[in-house]
């Protein structure tokens, strides 16, 4: 099905975010393997989640690039290769977080994607078949860019600036990561302080493998202290503005965020 990928602030919202360590947690991504067992080859190879760590998996070759907003979608558990026709190294589930898994395809080989994963380590990549279907393709006109040096975010759509913002970033001991990843899920927190939507990303601090009950992955989220912005303050998060946190709400799952 080609369309509009799903919005976040569409989505299904049932897990729980606990900020202090911008990562999130839901008992169903840890233990769930059961829906999400692998067909086929991918049998015994781990879920691509954001708690997960893929040793195997091949590192995005060009974290610094863009792409053409393409973003796919798997109807059910779906193998993730080391190369087209290789060994698989994941198995890419259905769901991420209690949403649907939208992940941005970077690279196209005959009929063969790259895909950005979620998982450890980061700029984990692989690369799933688009033959016998089963893969929903949607295209985004969004791209998320934060400049962690200026402390700035800019939004574009359809490659035209919708809205640029001063933000918080992590600390020097505690750095935003560099490089392309994608936004993972939208989450709406039972506490809606600080920030009533939480879009965790496809990426994880680089100095914490744990923080506040979760994995470490990094988000965007709002903050009622204006105060931040501007400033290195954070455990690796992005926090925006109120209008940031309400535009970039908009944007669907899968949208690229190119870091650095």
């Amino acid at each position: 099905m080609n369309g509009r990928a799903v919005r976040a602030w569409a989505l299904p919202v049932a897990a729980v975010l606990l900020l202090g360590g911008c990562g999130g947690h839901r008992a169903g991504d840890r233990a769930g393997a059961a829906e999400r067992g692998a067909a086929g080859r991918g049998a015994g190879a781990p879920e691509a989640t954001t708690f997960a760590t893929l040793r195997q998996a091949p590192p995005d070759p060009a974290p610094d690039a863009g792409s053409d907003g393409l973003v796919i979608h798997p109807d059910a558990a779906r193998p993730v290769l080391d190369r087209p026709g290789g060994t698989p190294v994941a198995v890419l589930p259905t769901t991420e977080l209690g949403g649907p898994t939208w992940v941005p395809a970077v690279e196209a080989n005959g009929e063969w994607l790259r895909v950005l994963l979620p998982s450890r380590p980061n700029g984990a990549s692989g690369w799933v078949t688009t033959r016998g279907g089963g893969l929903r393709t949607a295209h985004t006109p969004y791209v998320i860019r934060v400049d962690v040096a200026h402390r700035a975010l800019t939004l574009l759509k359809d490659g035209r600036q919708a809205g640029r913002w001063s933000v918080a970033v992590g600390e020097p001991h505690t750095p935003t990561p560099s490089g392309r990843t994608f936004v993972m899920a939208s989450l709406a927190p039972a506490k809606r302080t600080p920030s009533p939507v939480v879009l965790p990303l496809g990426t994880h601090s680089a100095t914490l493998d744990s923080f506040g009950g979760g994995p470490g992955t990094v988000a965007l989220h709002g903050w009622p202290d204006a105060s931040v912005f501007g400033k290195p303050v954070t455990h690796g998060c992005v926090r925006v503005p109120q209008d940031a946190l309400r535009q970039l709400s908009e944007v669907p799952l899968g949208t690229l965020v190119q870091l650095g």
